[in-house]
């Protein structure tokens, strides 16, 4: 029997309750009346048993709901390969790019096509380390315990992001195949090099704040930068200015071969795809006034780039834009809280995955509004968004995210998420304007309302 305690049964026992400590402490007379509140039942003795020997994820997976979910859409974009991030926080990355792919694989009929994650990666590294230099020089004049001040030192650089991030870079820096600059173990394993790049940040920051003359410290900046470039080099190799590459078709047939430059690479297979200025982020944050744009403060991958800036919108009007773009063959950036009743034996992302209300004897009752205000929920991992299957009534049942945790994982490295959880967990969605209404088009004339950039709610994706 589940032992639940209502809000208005505490209220009632209120009166009841014994004296506490002064200040608030937990006194004697109030352990004695917690204790014997309990009384050890036997579904008591065998939950502690099986608690004191197995982990909690594995005893509470519900029984009654392993069978797995049906693997059939009915619209699903068209996309080839799974990628693999490994030990490393570059989701984002791997998502913005993984869209690219899907649209050049079907346009120009090729047999497989990845980008280089390395490539872009080592600009985003050498990027951020500008922001926080710059943003070190721009609040010199604040005292160091500011909390702006704080945060920059606490986040001098992080290898997560967000689609501003991939847009950015992108635009600023093209692409080239993954061939040209591949993987190796660094990028794979970000942590010790990230580690050792944000100590010598802390170290320049330091220095800089404590530069007299206005002018010194661009010029300081520079020698900086020059320094963590090389530690980019040794850790990641040279970024490409020009490179040769030849197109196959399907049947393995060569197309043709050129020589590019990166920017020249992405010209050539997107056109005028603009990154920056086609696409919009739409943001389901039940916390916050729907129907609003919001930005947040210094929450960009370049300085010189554009802040973070989203659209919030109730649940079924980013589901409609979601639906749109996947029915035109289009994949879609998509953030969620990929932690929540994930079971990654099956793929699958559904709030039935776990029972942890039986196994534990009491409910867990919040929404995603409250679990969102008290930090107990928030994006934490971005894919993209591939396939949705609808009903008769053009209702979304389910949908599936191309992961980036490699072919072995999860479904035929997918995720199928039932609707359900997709209202609950699912966080934002980047959509191309021509799926958006114009009327909702309209809303972002407004001037953003801005955010700090310790907002929880927008760490970095990983």
């Amino acid at each position: 029997m589940k032992r639940v305690f209502t809000v208005a049964a505490m209220l009632l026992s209120i009166g009841t309750l014994c004296a506490q400590q002064p200040g608030g402490g937990i006194s004697e007379a109030m352990l004695q009346e917690i204790r014997s509140s309990h009384t050890l039942t036997q579904a008591d003795k065998a939950a502690h048993n099986a608690l004191a020997q197995t982990s909690i994820a594995t005893l509470a997976i519900n029984g009654e709901n392993l069978a797995m979910i049906d693997t059939h859409f009915s619209h699903r974009v068209k996309t080839k390969g799974i990628t693999d991030q490994h030990q490393s926080g570059r989701c984002w990355l791997f998502t913005g790019l993984n869209v690219l792919r899907a649209e050049m694989i079907e346009k120009y009929n090729l047999p497989e096509m990845t980008f280089s994650h390395n490539y872009l990666f080592f600009y985003d590294q050498l990027e951020k380390c500008n922001l926080f230099l710059q943003a070190v020089i721009d609040t010199k004049h604040l005292k160091m315990d500011d909390r702006q001040v704080e945060w920059l030192f606490k986040h001098p650089l992080s290898d997560g992001g967000q689609f501003t991030g991939v847009s950015n870079l992108v635009m600023k820096y093209g692409v080239v195949p993954a061939s040209v600059m591949p993987e190796n173990f660094q990028t794979n394993n970000t942590s010790q090099i990230s580690n050792l790049l944000a100590l010598k940040l802390r170290e320049y920051g330091l220095k800089l704040r404590e530069q007299k003359d206005r002018r010194a410290p661009v010029a300081l900046k520079t020698e900086m930068l020059k320094e963590i470039y090389s530690m980019l080099v040794r850790a990641y190799g040279v970024p490409p200015t020009e490179f040769e590459w030849t197109r196959y078709d399907r049947e393995g047939n060569a197309v043709d071969t050129k020589t590019y430059t990166p920017q020249s690479f992405y010209k050539e297979y997107f056109g005028e795809l603009d990154l920056e200025k086609d696409f919009v982020m739409i943001m389901n944050d039940p916390t916050r006034e729907y129907h609003k744009v919001y930005e947040i403060e210094y929450d960009r991958h370049v300085y010189d780039g554009e802040n973070w800036v989203y659209l919030n919108l109730p649940i079924e009007e980013v589901k409609a834009l979601a639906i749109a773009s996947i029915k035109d063959n289009t994949a879609m950036y998509f953030s969620c809280d990929v932690g929540k009743f994930l079971l990654s034996k099956k793929g699958t992302l559904d709030i039935r995955n776990f029972d942890y209300e039986s196994l534990m004897g009491v409910e867990f009752p919040m929404n995603k509004e409250q679990r969102v205000r008290t930090f107990a929920s928030g994006s934490s991992h971005a894919m993209t968004l591939i396939a949705v299957d609808l009903d008769e009534e053009g209702n979304a049942k389910k949908w599936m995210v191309e992961n980036s945790w490699g072919p072995q994982a999860g479904w035929q490295g997918n995720l199928i998420m039932t609707d359900e959880w997709f209202e609950e967990y699912m966080f934002r969605v980047v959509v191309n304007r021509k799926y958006i209404p114009e009327a909702t088009l309209k809303l972002l004339e407004q001037k953003p309302v801005m955010l700090p950039s310790w907002d929880p709610m927008f760490s970095y994706e990983e």
